[in-house]
């Protein structure tokens, strides 16, 4: 070969081998010491195979840098790290690129929202994705958003929907084969929410799939009327992708008016449900309902979880299964069979007062009277659920699912009559919390039959609990488990934690003096393992001494 096409083999070479293409997407596991996904890989384990950080070490762990977030607002983002450099996202919609190692700021792209912006649970933002040279972050006014990764420059700026109908984004975007695929929020305004792919480098919209079926659709007769037309499902949190069968799968929200279910009879599909998409069409493949006709604003927006698990047939021999994991907000964990949706596993994992339990094809068997009233139900879980939006997350060493659980939280349910009015919120009711922190009681009030919160190690298989540790309220805090069997999470209190994986043991605390919102993550910059949370308004790194 001549010297110069060498060269310019070469250069084409290292060009493509900068950029995060789909190849080193499908193969994030290869690449610990990056976090290439909000999840960590397409299946959002939240699971990292660096082990520089052990059982044996993990108390010797000090800050290395921190990073003060300009802003008010709470600090629910997941970083990204691409050889060195990270990305994160400033609520509401500011990205910033920074040295992973120091923290030191590279620069800065800052999106200003429309005030018509106005999403029902704060002006948040969980993060960026990235495909090539080019990051994209989805805003609270319903913009999709990219930015060169190198730069800061933006390449182009899409508005999927309009902010005053009250469509918002709050999600990291997720990237398939060069598609951005994105949910909007704002089920609590009665929008008709949807799913929808974009082409990386034009903004294009590739495919769009409504998560509540129109006229003529499979799924409408599940709404009385033209509920559906204000109908709600938004999509909070980032899906999943499974490279096997090309299906992305994603969760809905609450149906709308969220507790006052009278004009939408029904089961009101696909609100409360996972839906499985080809990611390249976005034609819908199968779809999971957890809550039909919910009035208990039991979102599905939890993080889907792929593993493959050893799972018993009919005799009880066990083979290896692909199945989605699933700690839903309605106070149940799940598992299902990925490849076609079908029910294998309902255990409830806190206390649940509105079902007598699960049938055998995992639909709620709904108990007579249980549901909002005019003057207010007290029903267990409340309607911010056994867990929430935080990630959960699986460790194929221990094969455990952990999960962040609210325990004994309670609500009283109340509804009450309201008509659409567009742009308006529209609840159909309240809730009247009777816990610390969630708009109700303030300090001094909180009572131990109010509840409090665990972070529960849960068999996938069977349900069942094989450890907890008990904090002294809840916590918003998603959960990272390492090959060194280890697993991070944090708390309202303000404390961060190092645990031991099969046993729960704490082996490490620190308290950075603020509530731990965000989902935890680990990587590793010339060798050293660094691990980054988000407490109050910053964002803290961690490292060996």
């Amino acid at each position: 070969m001549p010297i110069r096409y060498a060269a310019l083999f070469l250069g084409i070479s290292l060009a493509v081998q900068g950029q995060v293409t789909h190849n080193r997407l499908l193969n994030a596991d290869k690449e610990p010491q990056n976090w290439l996904t909000y999840g960590g890989n397409f299946a959002s384990l939240r699971y990292s195979t660096l082990s520089q950080i052990n059982q044996g070490n993990v108390k010797d762990l000090t800050m290395q840098w921190a990073f003060q977030q300009r802003s008010v607002e709470k600090f629910e983002a997941t970083p990204l790290v691409v050889d060195g450099t990270m990305y994160l996202t400033q609520a509401p919609n500011d990205i910033f690129a920074l040295d992973a190692a120091t923290g030191e700021i590279k620069w800065m792209y800052s999106h200003s929202p429309s005030r018509e912006a106005r999403p029902c649970c704060g002006r948040v933002n969980r993060g960026v994705a990235i495909f090539g040279n080019t990051l994209f972050m989805a805003t609270i006014d319903a913009h999709l958003i990219a930015v060169d990764a190198k730069t800061g420059k933006l390449a182009w700026d899409k508005e999927v929907a309009k902010a005053e109908s009250g469509y918002a984004m709050t999600l990291a975007p997720l990237v398939v084969k060069g598609k951005v695929i994105v949910g909007l929020a704002g089920a609590e305004f009665g929008i008709r929410g949807f799913i929808a792919a974009f082409d990386a480098a034009t903004g294009n919209e590739a495919w769009r799939f409504y998560t509540i079926p129109g006229k003529g659709e499979p799924g409408n007769e599940s709404w009385a009327g033209d509920s559906w037309m204000h109908g709600g499902a938004s999509v909070w949190v980032t899906g999943t992708y499974d490279p096997e069968t090309n299906l992305t799968f994603w969760g809905t929200g609450n149906p709308g008016p969220d507790y006052n279910s009278d004009k939408r009879g029904g089961d009101n599909l696909y609100s409360d449900s996972v839906v499985a998409l080809d990611a390249d069409t976005g034609k819908l493949k199968w779809y999971f309902q957890f809550t039909p006709h919910d009035d208990f604003d039991y979102d599905a927006t939890q993080v889907p979880v792929l593993a493959t698990v050893d799972w018993p047939d009919a005799s009880g021999k066990k083979t290896p299964r692909k199945v989605m994991l699933w700690g839903n907000r309605n106070g149940f964990f799940y598992a299902l069979d990925r490849v076609n949706g079908k029910y294998l596993k309902g255990t409830p994992f806190v206390k649940v007062t509105w079902t007598r339990g699960l049938d055998e094809a995992g639909r709620p068997m709904r108990i007579n009277g249980v549901a909002p009233t005019a003057e207010g139900n007290d029903i267990y879980p409340s309607q911010t659920g056994g867990t929430n939006w935080f990630n959960p997350s699986f460790s194929p060493r221990t094969g455990l699912f952990y999960v962040n659980a609210w325990e004994g939280v309670h609500a009283a349910f109340k509804k009450t009559e309201q008509e659409y009015e567009e742009g308006k919120r529209f609840t159909g009711g309240a809730t009247l919390p009777t816990r610390l922190g969630q708009r109700g009681p303030q300090v001094g009030s909180r009572k131990e039959e109010d509840g409090t919160g665990y972070i529960r190690a849960l068999d996938p298989v069977t349900g069942e609990k094989k450890w907890e540790y008990r904090m002294n309220d809840v916590s918003a805090s998603g959960i990272l488990s390492t090959a060194a069997d280890l697993v991070f999470a944090g708390g309202r209190e303000g404390y961060f934690q190092a645990f031991d994986a099969r046993s729960g043991k704490l082996l490490w605390r620190v308290n950075v003096g603020g509530d731990v919102a965000n989902g935890p993550m680990t990587y590793s910059v010339n060798g050293k393992q660094y691990l980054a949370f988000a407490a109050s308004s910053s964002l803290f790194v961690y490292a060996l001494k």
